[in-house]
């Protein structure tokens, strides 16, 4: 049994891999797939990458195109989910700040550089024409436990996590949400480490068949509304908001796809130059 370690975060969009880990399904392949939870996100999972804690993740896709530029020797196998990724913009419950405006020059919480937290900050002042060298600032929170402290006591302004995951806390009156941003790409990608796609691509293949076949049929899974609103906390109503707009993916990032990343990338100053489509993309 070969054993496979792949990292993602802990959040309803990974359910999947949850579902099909419960079933044995990648052992029926002689792959003993090991699941590890990342709440520290794209940046934590890039770091894990480049030292080989883990061999594929579950990541966003503008966070792992700005490592492997910067000499993270990982490849894009496949979109992941193929949806935007909703970003709600949070402050503390009692803070002054009511408008998306207000937080212009003030400090957003993040929870580390290169972080989808960190990117999608610089796509909001984009969004609202703010000067990105002066009304950006921010503080390294780690994840959304940090990011609670950090709020709470002042050390940051503002904070922005995919809205479902981070909806109980408004809901319990510990954040106040106060606009949306949605990427303006696909969100999930799964991106393989190179040294272990070297050797492995057929297990790779198979890993991806097998989560492929349970996202293709995902939302015809019996009460899994229910079963995503018990196992994350959330409400019902606020999962079947979220099933409706949430499309996974079972094939290729396209190359049009690749470049308009890396464009609007380029344009914040986010990264310093653009890899060609083999250079970031794997084909099995």
């Amino acid at each position: 049994m070969k054993k496979i370690n792949i990292g993602g975060v802990p959040e309803h969009f990974n359910l999947a891999w949850y579902l099909t880990l419960k079933n044995g399904e990648y052992k029926n392949k002689g792959i003993n797939l090991r699941w590890h939870d990342y709440p520290g996100g794209t940046g934590d999972m890039c770091k894990a990458l480049r030292n080989s804690n883990i061999d594929i993740a579950v990541i966003l896709a503008e966070g792992i195109i700005k490592d492997i530029i910067e000499g993270n020797k990982s490849k894009i196998v496949q979109t992941f989910v193929q949806s935007p990724l909703v970003w709600g913009i949070h402050v503390y419950h009692d803070s002054a700040y009511k408008t998306i405006n207000d937080l212009k020059g003030s400090k957003a919480a993040i929870s580390r550089y290169g972080s989808g937290s960190h990117l999608m900050a610089y796509i909001n002042a984009k969004n609202n024409n703010w000067n990105l060298e002066k009304d950006l600032q921010f503080e390294v929170i780690k994840d959304l436990d940090g990011a609670i402290k950090g709020l709470t006591n002042g050390t940051a302004d503002y904070f922005m996590w995919e809205k479902f995951t981070t909806k109980p806390l408004v809901d319990n009156g510990i954040f106040r949400r106060i606009g949306n941003c949605p990427t303006p790409w696909p969100c999930f990608v799964i991106a393989v480490r190179e040294e272990f796609l070297e050797s492995n691509e057929e297990d790779v293949k198979s890993i991806l068949n097998i989560v492929n076949n349970t996202t293709s049929e995902f939302k015809e899974i019996p009460s899994i509304d229910r079963t995503i609103a018990n196992r994350y906390e959330q409400n019902i109503e606020d999962v079947k908001d979220w099933l409706q707009i949430t499309e996974w993916s079972q094939t290729i990032i396209d190359k049009q796809t690749i470049l308009d990343i890396q464009n609007q990338l380029l344009n914040l100053k986010i990264i310093a130059k653009t890899l060609d489509y083999s250079e970031l993309v794997y084909e099995l």
